[in-house]
């Protein structure tokens, strides 16, 4: 048996109310067929009514058919089965709830294959047959099935819209042009259609540099946060290291005050002491001589009292001092003060030194940050004071005296000879060179380049090579009354933006960033460069016609 009569088998073998195959199939007195169950439990929840009818034809039947199985149905159903098409091939499957089902199906609906836009018309794989097969039908077109066919019907005449009114910018039909639309510029809906394709193929582009620039944006961002990962952890490991070893210096400085003062304190304990036992020897002679003097005191005979009085009279000389200062209580207390001393000047050193690098915590800066800087002000934080370097600018630029403008002028100046100076192109570098955040801004005049470039730029001769945005070593704003241009490495992009007499440039050197600013009442971003710096980098003015100017502000 063939799939597609298969299928047809299948359909008409199908239960209207399950909208599954018969089972036990029942055909009723007006030749519709039902499951035995189904037409059954159908006719009971009738009962009401006492009337029961015919869930397709409503045909009503006094009294209460008899239900008998219709063997020759039951048969083919078997047959069906048999032949294993009870389940509808892939592409002929039934609509689900999200599907759009075919609009020429009867009973339950197939899924749709196509929508046919001539037509206004869904089909399943069966109905949309006579496209393929018909030569007039061919010619129709067919796209994914829709279930928003009627929006291309016209609300006020029915018929279908094939005009773009471009006035409006909306579909109409053919009455339309005739009616509101009559004069307006209208094309067939294929040429509308072909025009916003072209608009939306600029938009994707737009969107799709967009996702590529915020994609390289959050690889910086994921290589910042691994790099500040890392930055942190050696910060915590070293300030540990050094925290421990200064823990060490002040335990060690400790053990030796307490060594020292364990020392001169026996020293001191064992000199007193040491006197202490001669005093105390001199104390018992001294008692033993009052003793034989208060014994000679009591003798009475005379010449006995003067015969001995010259021998126990005289006294032997002390080994002391007649009388010992003793100092107030204060023997180690001048120690406790030294130390006291030292940790108020270790609390004042921690202190300060403890500001000074919680600040440097609190000013670790991280983040691309010139998105974040929305005004003037902002930027003006990482101001430099920039000069120019004499041994650098060409002979016929003259330099003011603090070396903060430079002019072109018609006659050559005499200079001394040097390996550094620009000998062709009136350009100029500054002295200073230029790494981490750097803003600063220029006021001009006549026609102008103001540039960065590495100090290794070609100097002799007027080669690019030595030309400010003609090369890999610089990039270059160019600035005349009326637009800027961008120059790196001979590629040449235009700007748009507001023509000021003044410019600010905005470096971040590490993440990369080199950005140009108009500057007026407000700052207007002109140009936005993001790459990879190798080398510091050095502010260059390039002068064209003379009286022109660069003047640092």
């Amino acid at each position: 048996m063939e799939h597609s009569g298969g299928h047809l088998d299948q359909d008409n073998l199908s239960c209207s109310i399950c909208l599954d195959l018969l089972k036990e199939p029942a055909t009723i007195p007006c030749g519709h067929s039902y499951c035995m169950n189904c037409i059954t439990d159908h006719w009971n929840e009738e009962d009401q009514r006492r009337i029961p009818s015919c869930p397709q034809c409503r045909k009503e039947f006094t009294p209460r058919p008899v239900l008998e199985k219709n063997i020759t149905l039951a048969a083919l159903v078997e047959d069906l089965k048999k032949n294993g098409l009870q389940t509808a091939p892939a592409d002929l499957c039934y609509a689900g709830p999200e599907d759009v089902a075919c609009d020429v199906c009867t009973g339950r609906k197939m899924k749709a294959v196509k929508s046919c836009l001539v037509c206004l018309v869904t089909y399943c794989e069966n109905h949309l047959q006579p496209h393929h097969d018909v030569p007039g039908l061919k010619k129709h077109k067919l796209v994914n099935p829709s279930k928003n066919l009627h929006e291309n019907i016209c609300s006020h005449h029915d018929e279908v819209m094939k005009i773009f009114c471009r006035t409006d910018q909306q579909c109409i039909c053919y009455l339309c042009l005739m009616d509101k639309h009559k004069g307006h510029d209208t094309v067939p809906a294929a040429a509308g259609r072909a025009e916003k394709q072209k608009e939306l193929q600029v938009s994707r582009q737009q969107i799709q540099q967009r996702i590529q620039d915020q994609e390289k944006d959050v690889k910086l961002l994921q290589q910042e946060v691994e790099a500040i990962n890392v930055s942190a952890d050696k910060a915590v490991e070293d300030s540990e290291k050094i925290f421990t070893e200064m823990i060490g210096l002040i335990q060690k400085r400790s053990s030796d005050v307490k060594q020292q003062i364990r020392s001169q304190q026996e020293t001191e304990v064992s000199r007193v002491k040491e006197l202490q036992e001669k005093l105390e020897q001199e104390i018992t002679e001294l008692k033993r001589k009052d003793a034989e003097l208060e014994q000679l005191s009591d003798t009475e005979d005379h010449n006995q009292f003067l015969l001995n009085y010259p021998s126990l009279s005289a006294l032997s000389e002390s080994t002391h001092s007649t009388s010992i200062n003793v100092r107030p209580l204060r023997y180690f207390e001048d120690v406790t003060a030294a130390v006291s001393e030292l940790r108020e000047k270790l609390q004042g050193l921690l202190k300060d030194k403890g500001t000074n690098i919680s600040q440097k915590v609190t000013e670790v800066d991280v983040l691309l940050s010139e998105s974040e800087q929305k005004t003037r002000a902002g930027f003006l934080k990482y101001s430099q004071v920039i000069t120019l370097d004499p041994n650098s600018a060409n002979r016929f630029l003259l330099l003011s005296k603090r070396s903060r403008k430079v002019t072109k002028i018609k006659l050559e100046q005499s200079c001394s000879s040097h390996p550094d100076r620009f000998t062709d192109w009136y350009q100029v570098l500054s002295r200073e060179s230029l790494t981490g955040r750097c803003y600063w801004e220029v006021e001009w005049e006549g026609t102008v380049d103001v540039a960065v470039s590495y100090k290794n730029i070609s100097r002799a001769g007027g080669l690019d090579e030595c030309l400010f945005g003609f090369n890999d070593k610089s990039l270059s704003l160019h600035c005349n009354k009326d637009s800027y241009t961008f120059y790196h490495n001979r590629v040449k992009t235009p700007v748009s933006g507001p023509v000021s007499s003044r410019v600010g440039v905005y470096l971040d050197h590490r993440a990369g960033i080199l950005s140009f600013y108009s500057v007026s009442e407000t700052m207007t971003l002109l140009h936005r460069v993001q790459t990879k710096f190798t080398q510091p980098l050095y502010v260059g003015i390039w002068l064209y016609d003379d009286g022109s100017f660069v003047e640092f502000v």
